[in-house]
């Protein structure tokens, strides 16, 4: 995924592709958590979705 990316992810909400990291491999994603009490809470995830958004032009007059 570039950087800047775009995701929405059900249970976690909106994110932006901001590191790849070297230890993430195909298919693996790496969460970024406020607090270790957050990420315990949302967990080690076996199986999780990821929608990549179309990047959306706003005209303002």
């Amino acid at each position: 995924i570039p950087y800047g990316t775009q995701l929405y992810i059900p249970g976690y909400g909106f994110a932006v592709a901001g590191d790849r990291g070297g230890e993430i491999k195909e298919l693996k994603v790496d969460l970024y958590m406020n607090s270790l009490e957050e990420a315990l809470k949302f967990g080690v995830k076996k199986e999780l979705t990821v929608y990549i958004l179309d990047p959306v032009t706003v005209k303002v007059k």
